[in-house]
């Protein structure tokens, strides 16, 4: 009797005093969304991360990680840690021949624009606000599209390696309607960016931030408040696309993550 009390303190005491729920697989390149009790304090690898006053939070994992996770929680002075192996993935290879020259190696004259581009797009990734909607189910973007490109395949152009592809393809027709994946904040709305034509960032709330690619029509503006299934724009081929399709992006700040780890695509 004695020892059976002493194994159900073990098991049921830790549980108690640690509520901590992990949504997500630990592969490279994925999303974990996580939740414990409220007024808790996380650690992601030694570093504070915002917890909601309902507990959740979120982090992400790189393209290229190879140690553990190390998840430290905190409650009235307590901590308890827990490490999360994570696991490889294997990544394609996608050529694609045929490109113009200056849409494989930009001409000297667009390198002041492609770096302006690139720093407006950064500010909107680096956004840490209080907004909690990463915390809910994302939605497919395009109800009809076939997937043409995936995250993390190594790209070469006209047989010319580039870096690898961060985001999701989703080939439609010209001026299919797009719906926004989750409720946000519009933090960038550009019509011209030269890699990714029209463009749209929003922030979802502790880092978490998505974007759409190569649009013709965008309906949204900076500021602007979007809810889950709002139609946003239309699927272009603008900046550097061989065709009509849309390329959506997953972020936690600065890390870029796999769309595919959110989405159903079943």
């Amino acid at each position: 009797m004695k020892n059976l009390l002493f194994l159900l303190i073990l098991c049921f005491v830790p549980i108690d005093l640690y509520s901590l729920e992990l949504n997500g697989t630990f592969y490279q390149g994925n999303f974990i969304l996580g939740k414990t009790e409220p007024h808790s304090n996380v650690l992601i690898d030694k570093k504070k991360v915002k917890v909601s006053s309902e507990g959740f939070f979120a982090f992400g994992l790189s393209k290229n990680r190879k140690n553990d996770v190390i998840i430290e929680v905190i409650k009235n002075g307590t901590s308890k840690k827990l490490i999360k192996k994570v696991f490889k993935k294997k990544y394609k290879i996608q050529r694609i021949d045929g490109l113009p020259k200056k849409q494989v190696t930009p001409p000297k004259e667009v390198y002041d624009r492609i770096k302006k581009d690139g720093k407006i797009i950064a500010e909107a990734r680096s956004i840490d606000s209080d907004l909690v909607f990463f915390s809910k189910k994302f939605i497919l973007p395009l109800k009809e599209s076939i997937i043409t490109g995936v995250y993390g395949s190594q790209r070469i152009l006209n047989k010319i390696p580039k870096s690898p592809h961060y985001g999701l393809d989703f080939a439609a027709r010209e001026g299919t309607k797009i719906k926004a994946m989750l409720d946000g904040v519009t933090t960038l709305s550009e019509k011209d960016l030269y890699y990714t034509g029209g463009t749209i960032i929003f922030d979802h709330g502790h880092g978490v931030s998505t974007l759409y690619m190569h649009m013709k029509d965008i309906y949204v503006k900076n500021g602007q408040k979007v809810k889950q299934g709002q139609v946003i724009g239309t699927v272009g081929k603008t900046g550097r696309s061989t065709g009509p399709h849309l390329d959506i992006r997953l972020n936690w700040f600065d890390v870029k993550l796999d769309p595919a780890s959110v989405l159903n695509l079943d």
